[in-house]
C-alpha cells in the first residue's frame, strides 16, 4: 500500500475526535419528573473505589472501543443503577469537557421514565448512595467558583534558536474554574459541577 493509499485507508471517512486524547468517557445526566418539578440525579462514589470515592457525579464511565457516548452512557448507568436504556429518553448532547489531562468526557442528557426510576438499584461496589437535586435549586443558587492556574514549565535543552523564538517564550498558561454548590449534606463540584452549569445556564 503506497503512502497515498494509507492516509486514504487512514482518514476516509474518519470520524474526527480530540487530538492527542488518550481515552473518551461519557457521563448520562439523568432527569426525573417529580412532584415540584424535574430534578437531577446524582451518584456518591463508593468508598470502596481507588478514584474519588465519595465524590458526587453522574453515572458514566470510559467509552469502549467502537462504542458511542450514548451508548457508553446508557450501558455505564445500567451497570451502576440498573436502570434499563430503554426507559431513558435520551433528549441531546450537551457540550464536551476536554479535560488538561488527556481525555475527552461528553455528557449525555436523558430523562429518566417513572419505571425506570422504580427499578434503580444502585450497584454496592459503585455507588455508595443516590439522591436527587431539583434543576430549579440550581438555577437559582449560584455556584461558588475557585480557579487555579496552569502554569508551564520550561521544557529543558529546548531548541529555542532552531525553532526561530526567544528563550523568553511565553508557553501557553490557562485557568480553570471550579464551580461548587451546596446541597443539603453534598458537594457537587469539579466537571459534574460544570457540566450541570452548562445546562441550567
Amino acid at each position: 500500500m503506497s503512502g497515498l493509499e494509507e492516509l486514504r485507508s487512514r482518514f476516509g471517512g474518519h470520524a474526527p475526535g480530540l487530538l492527542g486524547a488518550r481515552h473518551s468517557y461519557a457521563v448520562l445526566c439523568p432527569l426525573v419528573e417529580q412532584p415540584d418539578g424535574l430534578h437531577l440525579l446524582f451518584e456518591v462514589r463508593s468508598a470502596s473505589l481507588r478514584r474519588q470515592p465519595g465524590e458526587v457525579c453522574f453515572p458514566g464511565g470510559r467509552q469502549e472501543s467502537g462504542e458511542s457516548a450514548v451508548a457508553c452512557a446508557l450501558r455505564e448507568t445500567g451497570e451502576e443503577l440498573a436502570i434499563p436504556a430503554g426507559q431513558i429518553e435520551v433528549l441531546g448532547l450537551p457540550d464536551f469537557i476536554c479535560n488538561p489531562r488527556g481525555f475527552l468526557l461528553q455528557p449525555v442528557l436523558g430523562l429518566v421514565s417513572p419505571e425506570g426510576l422504580a427499578a434503580l438499584c444502585p450497584s454496592p461496589a459503585e455507588v455508595a448512595e443516590v439522591f436527587t437535586v431539583p434543576l430549579d435549586f440550581f438555577r437559582q443558587t449560584p455556584p461558588e467558583v475557585y480557579r487555579y492556574d496552569l502554569t508551564p514549565t520550561r521544557p529543558e535543552g529546548f531548541p529555542y534558536g532552531a525553532v526561530g523564538v526567544p528563550e523568553d517564550y511565553p508557553w501557553s498558561r490557562g485557568t480553570v474554574e471550579v464551580p461548587v454548590w451546596f446541597w443539603q449534606d453534598h458537594a457537587v463540584w469539579g466537571m459534574t459541577a460544570r457540566i450541570v452549569r452548562e445546562l441550567v445556564k
